[in-house]
């Protein structure tokens, strides 16, 4: 595939949407250089910058232009088990299929192609930034780096033999040497450590790589108190509750990313307040395996940072982070029974800012000079976007099949609806290959 990459990109006359609550700029330029953007404004305003040289002019005319989306919470590679077990509890979907299928099929080869896959859903979605977690991380984040996504590539440690680590003594060993590889190597790819739960690592794993992800600084994520069972679970074996308990072996701090965070009481919320780690819902997976609803209003309320992110899509089955926002809104109505709680526009600031502050990159998530150019156009000549009052409507109307162009690190990786940076009908034919592999061994 050619080269796309440009010294800079003009696009005018659209309407631009620089953060989610600032007013709707009409007939707006954009300029970028490199990986970063350096003007914008108005196509009047901007007739006084250097705007002449730019290497690929494009026009803006019925399309709306906002930063690019941030998934914060993904186990990409899981792209392979989308839609094979479906319709089933947390618990039982967890150890029947997903353990048994990802011990006899994940390999590096697996990882590369469906991480590539999940990579080419997001961006023909609109999604430019994304958090991933699982085993063979290396391969994931090469993935990325071919696709062009931006990408937080957290390596998975969990007590029991897994992918790519058959020893479980060697977990936190595999993880540091995925750090050692990647830490500082490439500039769109952060390694961090993804510790599985606090039912499947012990107290003494939970404290050595929470230890080694603040000596490398680098993010720390584990999935916490994301159903009944889980609390139950913990409850049994420690006397407390799931947060509560990693508070008390001392995990909770900005560095830490919880995810999920379902069961939470008023104690749970005061912890996660106090010691100001973040937290990721995933609404659209929470439905799906029916964990419940994350009391993100309450979380808000408190002053805890929360971010928005699909799962993986055996769990979702989407990664479409419209549909996530918009799941988001809706479902914080319903279990409030407020219609104003979680109004669309904070929906769109935890897929964006939120994130971007959750994920330790402060210069994206906004379209400002200096951030970088990851950013995304949509095709807003549609019946269902027509007509548009103001942003909201991105979250309630619009969708990932809206959008047009894609731009990451300045870089063009998807124009007219077309992926650029590589062929998604042969990794689509690669999936489907591993696909029947894995439907054969379950006959």
């Amino acid at each position: 595939m050619p080269d796309t990459m440009t010294d800079s990109i003009l696009i005018h006359n659209c309407t631009l949407l620089t953060a989610p609550n600032a007013p709707l700029l009409a007939n707006a330029t954009l300029l970028t250089r490199g990986e970063t953007i350096v003007a914008i404004g108005t196509t009047d305003t901007m007739q006084q910058a250097d705007t002449t040289q730019a290497t690929t002019i494009i026009d803006g005319q019925g399309k709306l232009l906002m930063p690019g989306l941030i998934n914060a919470h993904n186990h990409c590679a899981m792209t392979l088990f989308r839609g094979m077990a479906d319709d089933m509890e947390l618990a039982t979907w967890l150890s029947k299929y997903i353990f048994p299928a990802e011990a006899r099929h994940v390999n590096k080869e697996m990882v590369y192609h469906c991480s590539k896959l999940a990579a080419a859903e997001m961006i023909l979605s609109g999604t430019t930034t994304v958090a991933d977690g699982y085993f063979f991380e290396g391969q994931a984040a090469q993935a990325f780096i071919d696709t062009g996504l931006r990408a937080i590539a957290a390596h998975g440690i969990i007590d029991f033999p897994a992918p790519g680590v058959p020893d479980p003594a060697r977990n936190l060993e595999t993880a540091i040497e995925f750090l050692d590889e990647w830490q500082g190597k490439q500039p769109r790819i952060t390694p961090a450590i993804f510790a599985h739960s606090p039912y499947t690592c012990s107290a003494e794993t939970l404290q050595r790589a929470k230890r080694v992800a603040t000596e490398r600084q680098v993010p720390f994520f584990i999935h916490v108190a994301e159903s009944s069972q889980e609390q139950a679970m913990i409850q049994a074996a420690r006397g407390t509750s799931p947060i509560r308990h990693l508070n008390a072996l001392d995990l909770l701090d900005p560095g830490t990313i919880c995810i999920h965070c379902v069961c939470l009481d008023e104690e749970d919320l005061a912890l996660l307040a106090k010691t100001q780690a973040g937290v990721v819902v995933c609404p659209q997976s929470h439905l799906k395996l029916a964990s419940g609803t994350a009391p993100v209003s309450a979380m808000i309320e408190h002053g805890i940072q929360v971010g928005l992110g699909t799962d993986g899509c055996a769990s979702n089955n989407s990664l479409d982070m419209f549909r996530e926002m918009d799941l988001l809104s809706k479902t914080q109505k319903l279990h409030t029974l407020n219609a104003t709680s979680i109004p669309a526009r904070q929906a769109l600031t935890c897929a964006t800012i939120n994130n971007a502050k959750l994920l330790g990159l402060g210069n994206i998530g906004q379209l400002r000079p200096g951030y970088k150019a990851d950013l995304i156009l949509l095709d807003m000549q549609q019946p269902h976007l027509t007509p548009c009052y103001n942003q909201d409507l991105l979250v309630y109307g619009a969708g990932g099949a809206d959008v047009h162009t894609v731009i990451i690190d300045g870089r063009m990786v998807m124009a007219d609806k077309k992926l650029l940076t590589f062929d998604v009908q042969t990794t689509m034919q690669e999936v489907r290959r591993l696909a029947s592999q894995l439907a054969g061994a379950r006959h």
